[in-house]
């Protein structure tokens, strides 16, 4: 088993990324020290970026990785699309959700394709990333981001994750799902209880059976949608760290870190 440990304070910066609709607000944690290291973009849930957000992404940089997290409504403006409390309880969800709804549904597969790209081509152009594949990692919302970014991109792409993920498996003809065997990348994806139903998971594999390429799915237990976020009600210490557990070893492998 892999711990997470409290690192030091990474390095950090505010980036802007030129897309084909605009400019998208960014931050980055890599590690102190300078030289290069593998990339990784990371998609947030439907909360958007935040302070919580940006501790995890210092968190994975301090295991050798330049993390990457754009802000995925930035044609609405700068982060945050929204207020946020500090702590998204269930009393807070339902005004909070009814408020960032329309900017998900108006974030269609078209307008992740080419952000991904622009995301894409930015991460693997800074100075401190590694000339190698990258990994890509989301949650909520942004797993499904993450696998059209996966799919979309399959010869950059070596390791994609997903946990709790929403929209990954459903019925529309452009669900995510419908494109995994078009993948090349080892796939970890970790599910709170209740996350797909057994069809939606069996849909899952045999996705990535088809595909042919290393992949876990697992049922994290005791766990509830948004796990892995201690900013919100939903957060499990355990379940955050069985992320780690399952996400390091993904990275350490296909990207070929230290």
């Amino acid at each position: 088993m892999i711990f997470a440990v409290t690192v030091p304070a990474m390095p950090t910066k505010n980036l802007h990324i030129p897309t084909p609709d605009g400019t998208a607000d960014a931050f980055a944690a890599f590690p102190d020290g300078g030289g290069r290291h593998p990339g990784v973009l990371l998609y947030t849930d439907a909360f958007g970026m935040r302070p919580v957000i940006e501790e995890m992404a210092g968190e994975l940089a301090g295991h050798g990785y330049y993390v990457l997290v754009p802000h995925i409504y930035y044609r609405h403006g700068p982060a945050p699309a929204v207020d946020l409390p500090e702590h998204i309880g269930e009393a807070e969800r339902p005004a909070v959700i009814a408020q960032l709804m329309p900017l998900v549904e108006a974030h269609t597969a078209e307008r992740v394709l080419r952000d991904a790209e622009a995301y894409l081509g930015f991460l693997t152009t800074q100075p401190e990333v590694g000339a190698g594949p990258v990994g890509v990692i989301g949650y909520c919302m942004g797993a499904a981001l993450a696998m059209r970014t996966a799919t979309a991109h399959p010869g950059q792409v070596a390791a994609v994750a997903g946990f709790h993920p929403g929209f990954l498996v459903t019925d529309a003809p452009d669900s995510p799902h419908r494109d995994i065997p078009k993948l090349t990348a080892h796939v970890h994806v970790g599910l709170a209880e209740g996350d797909l139903s057994p069809e939606g998971i069996g849909e899952l594999n045999q996705a990535l059976d088809a595909a042919g390429v290393g992949y876990t799915t697992e049922i994290y237990p005791d766990t509830v949608h948004g796990f892995t976020m201690a900013d919100t009600d939903a957060f499990s210490p355990a379940g955050l760290q069985r992320h780690w557990d399952r996400l390091l070893p993904l990275l350490d492998g296909a990207l070929a870190n230290g």
